[in-house]
């Protein structure tokens, strides 16, 4: 009778850690991987970022206020050696991407981010806040100035605000990875690439070649690469 009392309970056990889990990921996009000793926690960042104001309720969404938490307990968590980005968005509000993208640079654990499907806008400082950033060759990510929505005052002060958000994202952009700065800012303000806009799109190929992202890759080598750096970082610690 206790044999089938524990295989109960252990079944039980078993369920709610898989029901947490799938709630998890349904609330959070996030989960958390264990193999070959290492166990590395994964978030989405998708659809639109939201930042202080609430998107449509029929958009896709990631929260700010959902992640930064997220990054803070992974970071103390010391039963997760790594933490993969998974990155299809459209963009967003810039503080809020600005917000995620400097969490995850001062993170001490090893990062990763993939980019798949689309990296845009605001998305593109979070794909290379982390130690490594991968894309797959059929996503695309879009290039563009600052936009905003509402009445702007037609004052130059208005502008030199538009001037000095846009000028983070670049500092950050170019700081983070490997493109040069003349380069980022001529996709940036390309006039001949969008049609109702300026800008331009590049795929994961000439996102590598530009420097903008590390390597071309998908899930396999973004989990290979978390694995081979904890493991890495843990043997260092060992020593010291």
């Amino acid at each position: 009778m206790n044999w089938i009392k524990n295989e109960n309970e252990s079944e039980n056990l078993v369920k709610t850690d898989e029901k947490t889990k799938a709630e998890s990921i349904e609330k959070f996009g996030t989960t958390l991987t264990e193999n070959d000793g290492v166990a590395l926690s994964c978030i989405t960042v998708i659809g639109q970022i939201e930042g202080h104001y609430l998107a449509a309720e029929n958009q896709k969404t990631t929260k700010y206020e959902h992640i930064l938490p997220l990054l803070a307990a992974i970071e103390e968590n010391p039963s997760v050696n790594g933490l993969l980005v998974i990155i299809n968005t459209v963009g967003g509000d810039v503080e809020a991407g600005l917000a995620i993208a400097e969490m995850l640079s001062s993170m001490r654990k090893p990062t990763a981010s993939i980019v798949i499907g689309g990296g845009h806008s605001i998305g593109i400082p979070i794909a290379v806040a982390c130690d490594r950033s991968f894309i797959v060759p059929s996503a695309t990510m879009t290039i563009h100035p600052v936009r905003t929505t509402g009445t702007i005052l037609g004052v130059p002060q208005a502008f030199r605000g538009l001037e000095k958000m846009q000028n983070r994202i670049t500092h950050f952009i170019v700081t983070h990875s490997k493109i040069p700065m003349r380069a980022l800012e001529a996709l940036t303000y390309r006039t001949d690439e969008l049609a109702t806009d300026v800008g331009a799109i590049i795929d994961g190929n000439e996102a590598v070649s530009l420097g903008l992202i590390d390597e071309l890759g998908g899930l396999s080598e973004a989990m290979e690469y978390l694995k081979t750096e904890a493991k890495r970082r843990a043997q260092k610690d060992e020593l010291t």
